[in-house]
């Protein structure tokens, strides 16, 4: 990173470590080709640092800095993450160092003891021994000519115990040709207040020799505003990982602060204002390829950080859409969505509706309303089945025309050699007053009654052969009727323009899901004519 009197003082650097810090979360296991990936991605997004791993600690992330080598990347510098060289060991022969070295990373990040505690009780080693460790390593990059980020570990903890010495390991890591300070609240146990007072004392001591940077651990559920405090006490490099992935309970979330800097606190953290925008695209993809459930109320970028139900709310939004956003949806990238409930009002109908028709009626509005109190009454949700809604209030406006009927369509499950299963579907169809008799094979009864329909539309129906399947999801609604319970299905589906969901609710798993697939379908040819 640059002198701090090099550059604006509104720039904050963002340092990510979703490749490295992230991976240690529970569940997130991520491949060569993952990684990969996700670091094209972050470099889009224009984050200054990407953080590829540590080297020696296994194979893969040893590969990914020969294979990011070949990658051009417009934004970001690729640091390789390594320890401080081990006690009693020349630096030139510590394996650690070696291969940061090696890697070839333009930026390496050394950790080092900040915490006369660690020092003594993890390292067992000599405070001043340290200190020599944490020099040694350092001097060795700079000679090597990499940029060096000290990381100084257990810092906070440190200095409430022993200002002097962690300071003293500063000192020595600048001294030494650090370029950046890391800061980092490894425990995740310090309060903002503290944040603020303890990076304030560090960036005055230095006085713009270098870069004050911050890292922080969720624990106390604070990252995010410990990494604010921290910017505000005068620290000009954050560093995160993308949906706050990370060991115990996360890391600092890069989705949460890239926006608070930039619209509520007036930072540059990007190539761009423009590239803000791409952060809840960012966020998905890296849920997406990790193979990470997203949070649906994750602030900012969650699919219901701007979802509005009660029909107070929706009232007012009609009217003004700062009366319940704090920011624009457009400004990191995601939209605003008006959800339809027991709980709604009129503007809820009028709001969600506006996409394909302007409702003025106000007896349509009050039935549609009431049809959809009554479904949820039967197990039916709205929230997250957009396409199903919409079937429904064309079919109350008068502009709904049926595609197909279904005539009927029949299951068979075979157990072969005892464990091999083989599922069977046939569908009949009446499209247009032409009979269609079509049978499938797939892997369970919804895959197998979902090839038969298609097999049977398709020759009507050509454009089918774009929508995909994305997600599938089953909610038993009153369990308490045991195996009679009514069974929900919600289906997400997508095809080359837009991803839509329906809905479907039956005693029966099978045809809850046929209900939601033929909404899907429908869904699909009647917005390409509308």
């Amino acid at each position: 990173m640059p002198r701090i009197a090099d550059v604006k003082k509104e720039r904050v650097w963002i340092y990510d470590t979703t490749l490295r810090d992230g991976t240690q979360g529970p569940g997130v296991s991520l491949s060569l080709a993952d990684k990969l990936l996700i670091a094209r991605k972050l470099d889009d997004l224009g984050v200054d640092y990407i953080e590829g791993g540590y080297p020696l600690s296994n194979p893969k992330d040893e590969t990914f800095f020969v294979e990011i080598q070949k990658i051009k990347l417009r934004h970001s510098k690729i640091a390789a993450f390594g320890m401080t060289r081990r006690k009693g060991v020349k630096v030139e022969e510590d394996t650690s160092i070696q291969a940061l070295i090696a890697s070839k990373a333009p930026v390496v990040t050394i950790v080092g003891k900040g915490d006369e505690y660690q020092v003594k009780k993890i390292l067992a080693v000599s405070l001043a021994e340290n200190i020599e460790m944490v020099t040694d390593s350092i001097k060795h990059c700079k000679r090597k000519g990499r940029e060096v980020i000290f990381d100084a570990e257990h810092f906070f903890d440190g200095f409430k115990r022993s200002p002097e010495y962690s300071l003293e390991v500063l000192t020595a890591a600048v001294n030494a040709g650090a370029t950046t300070l890391c800061l980092c609240d490894t425990n995740g146990g310090t309060l903002p207040t503290e944040v603020f007072d303890m990076t304030s004392k560090v960036v005055q001591a230095f006085n713009g020799q270098v870069i004050v940077a911050f890292h922080a651990h969720n624990d106390s559920n604070l990252a995010v505003a410990n990494s604010l405090e921290a910017v505000r006490a005068g620290a000009r490099g954050i560093q995160g990982t993308i949906n706050g992935i990370g060991e115990r309970c996360g890391n600092a979330d890069l989705t949460s602060i890239l926006p608070n800097l930039a619209i509520k606190m007036g930072y540059e953290v990007l190539p761009s204002p423009e590239n803000l925008k791409k952060l809840t695209e960012t966020s998905r993809y890296v849920y997406e390829v990790a193979n990470l459930n997203p949070r649906e109320n994750q602030p900012f970028v969650g699919v219901s950080a701007f979802a509005h139900k009660g029909g107070m709310h929706v009232h007012a939004i009609m009217k003004d859409t700062a009366s319940y956003e704090h920011v624009s949806p457009e400004t990191v990238g995601n939209s605003r969505k008006i959800l339809v409930s027991e709980l709604s009002g009129a503007s809820n109908v009028k709001a969600k509706s506006v996409l394909m028709e302007q409702i003025e009626d106000k007896n349509l509005v009050r039935k549609i309303l009431t049809q959809v109190q009554d479904l949820e009454n039967e197990g039916y949700q709205f929230e997250t089945a957009d396409a199903s809604f919409h079937l429904l209030v064309l079919k109350a406006l008068g502009r709904y025309k049926k595609l197909f009927d279904l005539l009927h369509y029949r299951i068979a499950i075979y157990r072969k050699d005892g464990n091999h299963l083989s599922t069977e579907a046939i569908v009949k169809l009446d499209i247009n007053g032409s009979i269609e008799h079509q049978v499938a094979e797939g892997d369970g009864p919804v895959n197998a009654l979902d090839a038969a329909m298609r097999k049977a539309l398709l020759p009507y129906y050509p454009k089918i052969a774009e929508l995909t399947l994305t997600d599938y999801k089953v909610r038993i609604i009153n369990s308490r009727a045991g195996t009679a319970a009514k069974t929900r299905v919600i289906i997400e589906s997508s095809d080359k323009h837009e991803r839509w969901g329906t809905i479907g609710v039956s005693e029966n798993i099978v045809d809850a899901s046929w209900r939601a697939l033929a909404d899907s379908i429908e869904y699909m040819l009647l917005k390409d004519k509308k």
